[in-house]
């Protein structure tokens, strides 16, 4: 207590005027003189969040029961201008934002039980507020991160001058043991759901609809509306002009034969008159509504042509629909109350292509800006790669983030050009909400744009509700390329999930693992490239996890298999003995690993180096790899020589997948029309895997020739 004692005696009490955000860099424009101070009752955090997809944050400490008020202002003021007790490290404003949620709900749990002061509070009221917590039935981290911002009362003591927690809370919430082992479990595993291949393949597909196919219908008819809008007329005195208008639209339309317009909600119908959209009418026209709405003789000739042509069920565009699907337009028309929903999905399916094909963070995406785009140009002036650039966040020592780049797919490049044409100009951020044409009175359009990019939460959204519409539209159409369910529900999509799924993607195709080598050689090394983004993206380390788990996951079969002569080749025998050493290291006298996840920790701590692949599997030994780079400790993908090298095992399924690989071979190969050159290569390429096989004593089956039967 008198080290306390001292400490609290020591504590320079803080300034009324001081500010809170004087430790932290500020954004653009934004001076120090006009942030919040240590006496105001909300502190306005956005000013030192850089991330600009980030919502508008504030602390609002009226929130707070007023018997800790202050107590809880010192404490988040020492988090903001980093004074910090020792082994503390800064954190982020954003964290500190989630810290004061999370103090606070301890507090007001605190005051709803009489508690005037924390210091007070008793061993069994801590205890009684993990119990509460757990009651609450969230996740085990989200507890976690709960207890551990309570906890900084006690950590923060020697800052505050008033009220403090009267005792370390650890003890009491944590096992140490147990604690450190299960943060160290959750750090390896990446807990994010991948998305479902069944769910994904169809997603992907109507988003690359979306970018490819209908992007230009959709543009056209935002511009058309756009043009329409700003058409607003003076008000006709002569009458002559406003006649002659109206009856050479009218006349268009029943030559067209085209409904006339069904007016919505806005604006509203004229009492005993059909719901014709009159507005949308005057601006085809060229004239004003109030001239042919309160003028009989206008609305009579509206009355024939309606009784000749009819009345649409909505507002449709002229826009002509040129994409097509089976044969079909697409869609008949682009209805004008549809617009803002159109732009929305359009944007939606640029954000899954760019976040799936690119490995890029939520951040990342909505940090990409006009001219983010670079093209790499052959001789002949034909684009061979692109590069995208934008701000990295995570794991970077800067708040204000730094500047990344990642090579991208055409695919992807598309979907860029494509937000540039959404976006106008002069905006700069791509991501932001697109903007809406908007009626004003007597003033045509309203361009004004959103400054900063969609929350996440919202992007969340939008993408379930693009994915809805997919399931809409094809129900409507009885199409049976919707997006399926998962057990029995709708997938629900999260911005993380791309990035997940697509580590995972790369670890387990062909070209993700040495099995590639035979026909995805160089492929897969540029796909792995051009999704790694730069280091610090940590994209590559990713990949690599997934590959790791799902080696791990190829050896427990493996290893839980018992058939005999499970591995040919080369390095067969070796294979052999090498699972053998770990089948036996996993059993002793009366017990046997049965439980996947503990055999698959046990092969991690005790690796064999072998490394299996759809069509061949490596018994690694440095000294006689063909692969082997002195940078490496393993072996290296790009550098596989499976015909040739000795580290070469072979699984049933190998030998399988050599067998299909002839036979596609063979197929090529009856094609009259193929080039010598490239018959030439090919054959010789099916020769030496069919002497592979060959001198490894496998029969080919049906499925391949041997290498004497063609030349």
């Amino acid at each position: 207590m008198t080290s306390l004692a001292l400490r609290k005696s020591d504590f320079t009490v803080i300034p009324p005027t001081a500010f809170i955000l004087r430790s932290r860099p500020l954004r653009e424009h934004i001076e120090l003189a006009t942030t919040s101070r240590f006496s105001d009752n909300i502190w306005a955090l956005t000013p030192a969040v850089h991330q600009v997809h980030k919502r508008q944050i504030s602390l609002h400490f009226l929130d707070v029961p007023i018997q800790f008020r202050q107590t809880v202002k010192e404490l988040i003021f020492a988090l903001l201008v980093i004074d910090l007790p020792p082994g503390h490290k800064e954190i982020r404003v954003i964290t500190i934002y989630a810290r004061f949620l999370q103090i606070n709900q301890f507090l007001v749990w605190v005051d709803q039980r009489g508690g005037m002061k924390l210091n007070s509070l008793t061993s069994q009221d801590l205890l009684d507020f993990q119990a509460h917590i757990k009651g609450e039935r969230n996740s085990h981290g989200n507890d976690l991160a709960k207890l551990s911002s309570v906890r900084l009362l006690w950590q923060f003591r020697s800052k505050l001058t008033s009220d403090t927690l009267p005792l370390d809370p650890h003890p009491l919430w944590f096992d140490a043991t147990v604690h450190g082992r299960h943060q160290r479990s959750q750090a390896r595993e990446n807990r994010t759901p991948r998305i479902p291949e069944q769910v994904l393949a169809p997603l992907m597909t109507w988003a690359l609809r979306w970018v490819e196919d209908f992007a230009d219908d959709v543009l056209r008819a935002r511009n058309d509306w756009a043009e329409l809008q700003a058409t607003v007329p003076d008000v006709d005195r002569t009458r002559g002009v406003t006649t002659r208008r109206l009856t050479a639209l009218l006349s268009e339309y029943r030559a067209d034969r085209r409904p006339l317009p069904r007016a919505g909600s806005t604006p509203k119908p004229i009492q005993g008159r059909a719901p014709v959209n009159l507005n949308h009418l005057a601006r085809e026209a060229g004239v004003h509504q109030e001239t042919i709405s309160h003028q009989h003789m206008y609305w009579h000739l509206i009355q024939e042509t309606l009784d000749e042509v009819g009345l649409d069920d909505a507002t449709y565009l002229r826009t002509p629909i040129h994409a097509s699907l089976d044969n079909e337009p697409w869609l008949r028309a682009v209805a004008t109350d549809e617009i803002g929903t159109m732009l929305r999905r359009l944007q939606s399916a640029c954000y899954i292509v760019i976040a799936y094909l690119s490995g890029m963070r939520d951040a990342e995406i909505k940090h990409l800006e006009r001219g983010c785009l670079q093209r790499w140009c052959d001789e002949d002036g034909e684009p061979i790669r692109y590069k995208l650039t934008s701000q990295a966040f995570k794991g970077e020592n800067t708040p204000l983030g730094i500047q990344a780049t990642w090579v991208v797919t055409a695919t992807v490049a598309r979907a860029v050009d494509v937000l540039e044409r959404l976006v106008p100009e002069p905006q700069r951020l791509l991501f932001a909400s697109p903007p809406v044409p908007k009626r004003t009175r007597g003033k045509g359009v309203d361009q004004a744009t959103t400054p900063h990019p969609k929350q996440s939460h919202t992007t969340v959204n939008d993408i379930n509700a693009f994915s809805a519409w997919v399931n809409d539209y094809c129900a409507e159409r009885r199409r049976s390329d919707g997006i399926p369910t998962v057990d029995g529900r709708p997938w629900r999509f999260t911005t993380r999930q791309f990035r997940r799924t697509l580590a995972w993607s790369i670890a387990r195709q062909p070209g993700g693992s040495i099995a590639g080598a035979i026909q995805y050689r160089h492929q897969s090394i540029q796909m792995f490239e051009g999704y790694a983004g730069t280091s610090s993206s940590g994209f590559r380390q990713e990949v690599e996890a997934e590959q790791a788990f799902t080696r791990s996951e190829q050896l427990c079969d493996l290893v839980l298999d018992a058939a005999p002569g499970r591995l040919t080749g080369p390095a067969g025998e070796e294979a052999e003995a090498r699972l053998k050493a770990i089948a036996g290291d996993v059993q002793f006298p009366g017990k046997v690993i049965a439980d996947r996840k503990r055999l698959q920790r046990h092969i991690t701590r005790h690796d064999p180096h072998v490394y299996p692949g759809e069509f061949v599997t490596c018994v690694y030994n440095p000294d006689r790899a063909l692969c082997r780079r002195a940078e490496t400790d393993g072996p290296s993908l790009q550098h596989c020589q499976p015909l040739a090298c000795r580290n070469v095992a072979l699984t049933t399924g190998n030998i399988d997948a050599f067998r299909r690989w002839l036979l596609q071979m063979e197929e090529r190969l009856g094609d009259p029309t193929m080039a010598p050159y490239l018959r030439g290569r090919l054959a010789q390429r099916r020769d030496e895997v069919a002497q592979f096989l060959a001198d490894n004593d496998i029969p080919q089956g049906d499925n391949g020739g041997s290498a004497n039967d063609h030349g």
